[in-house]
């Protein structure tokens, strides 16, 4: 496959907006994008996607960053709102599993926030829409205390899967791909890309037409050594042009919340079908063994070895399990987490349990944990009891998958199956999305699917889409006719 150009030639056409993409999915996304609709322009792309593109891409400012999260199971997506919306939507239509979302915490933004709560290396500080962050007492502006009102600034988004809050500052900054503009900073340069006030790009931004406000200072980014000088001029226009609305913003701005966003932010998070995708957009471009992004986003110990056997033509006709757990893991006896994964974002581990079986032919992972009484299990109203077990039966690539629990002396007490987008062994978690609706089977042998209503108020709520919903009550409804039987 030939990729379209990388630039609009009609005349009077709006401009492409422009994307920086790095991390495991670049090649995909790159492919993605020079084809969706509207077409990015990719810029600042690294050696490797020039070389396998057999192409130069241009050394730009973007309009919107894409980057690998630091789990490596999906993308933050940052810059200017119209772009980020339209490379939203081009993710959104990657697979039925992919989920996005918006996020206030952009970096950047500013709010007027309340500590809420202090520990011994930050306080802790209410955002808006419930959304909270992380203030390092080294990033305070001197003492801080349960209920100050204090105006911070994101200078660390956090997925919302990621268990840890967004790191925040109490310094102003307009940040950027290419520059950086630092409040409060009497030099000019105040940041070179190797920290040396010798850089060519000191001398450089003192011949640029762009005037910086007095209370700015300019930190050049390591995407400024490769521009020209207009596009240099051109990306520090933009960045002042944002601190002037950034400071009108919060000149104007009154009361607690978001005071200001130079730049808007969403998640995508991506289920084994999207990395599915994601690998035949690969392999219109270079050679991609099947399960290449679902390897990689395991184990970044996977990385060189997906790249090694691929440069040296190994040949697979579906994604090798058997290589992948037993180079990398879960293997017999290992412990995992059950990641469970919800719909808006949210991520909790159902605890960890022994990996008791691997069967490479049917790709399933048997996993059994240890019960602590108290409570009731969920929907069988069957009461918990210390010594129960619970055996949850995996297998890579299901809508579904089965928890059996057994009393101390082994009576079935009841069995659960939780309906979610593929699952996928990674060597520490089994990792899925759950989609709320669920099947149980009562020790009386009764079936039941159960809440239906969630998977339905997730739909209007926007974070099921209708094609989705409708795969899961599918595979609910396919799992309770086999279960009757």
């Amino acid at each position: 496959m030939t990729p379209p150009p990388s630039a609009s030639t009609d005349a009077g056409a709006d401009p492409r907006p422009r994307a920086r993409v790095r991390g495991i999915y670049a090649t995909a996304l790159t492919n993605h994008l020079l084809s969706s609709d509207p077409p990015f322009d990719v810029v600042q792309a690294s050696p490797p996607i020039e070389r396998r593109f057999d192409r130069e891409f241009p050394a730009e400012p973007a309009d919107v960053t894409v980057e690998m999260t630091r789990d490596r199971h999906g993308l933050q997506i940052a810059g200017d709102p119209s772009a980020v919306a339209d490379l939203r939507a081009a993710v959104d239509d990657l697979a039925i599993d992919t989920f996005t979302w918006s996020d206030v915490a952009a970096p950047g933004a500013v709010f007027s926030g309340t500590v809420t709560d202090t520990n011994g290396g930050g306080a802790i500080v209410s955002l808006a829409d419930d959304r909270e962050g992380f203030l390092p007492f080294g990033n305070a502006d001197g003492y801080v205390d349960v209920d100050d009102e204090i105006r911070v600034q994101v200078t660390e988004p956090h997925a919302p899967w990621d268990r840890g809050r967004p790191v925040l500052d109490t310094a102003l900054r307009i940040p950027g791909d290419v520059v950086t503009l630092e409040a409060g900073v009497d030099s000019l340069v105040a940041g070179t890309p190797d920290g040396t006030p010798t850089h060519e790009l000191v001398r450089t931004t003192e011949l640029l037409s762009t005037t910086v406000p007095d209370d700015w200072g300019v930190v050049w980014e390591r995407g400024a050594e490769d521009l020209a000088v207009a596009d240099l001029d051109a990306a520090l226009a933009a960045a002042v042009e944002r601190a002037n609305d950034f400071d009108e913003a919060l000149d104007t701005a009154a009361g607690e919340g978001k005071l200001a966003t130079p730049t808007h932010l969403v998640w995508s998070w991506f289920g084994r079908s999207s990395r599915f995708a994601l690998d035949a957009l690969r392999r219109d471009v270079t050679a991609t063994m099947p399960g290449h992004h679902r390897t990689k986003a395991g184990d970044e110990r996977a990385s060189g070895a997906v790249d090694f056997a691929e440069h040296l033509g190994v040949q697979a006709n579906e994604f090798p399990f058997e290589a992948v757990t037993a180079s990398f893991g879960p293997t017999e006896g290992d412990r995992v987490a059950i990641g469970h994964g919800k719909p808006d974002g949210r991520y909790v581990e159902l605890g960890r349990g022994a990996v008791t079986a691997v069967d490479p032919e049917t790709q399933r992972v048997t996993v059994e944990r240890a019960m602590t009484g108290g409570g009731t299990y969920d929907a069988l109203g069957v009461p918990r009891v210390d010594g129960d077990v619970a055996t949850t039966r995996f297998t890579e690539g299901r809508w579904w998958y089965p928890t059996v629990y057994r009393s101390e002396d082994g009576e079935r007490r009841g069995t659960y199956v939780n309906v979610s987008t593929p699952v996928e062994v990674f060597p520490d978690v089994i990792r899925y999305v759950d989609l709320h609706v669920d099947v149980i089977k009562r020790a009386d042998g009764t079936v039941e699917v159960v809440d239906e209503a969630e998977l339905a108020a997730s739909v209007d709520a926007g974070t099921v889409s209708e094609p989705l919903a409708e795969k899961a009550m599918d595979v609910a409804s396919q799992v309770a006719n086999a279960l009757e039987e």
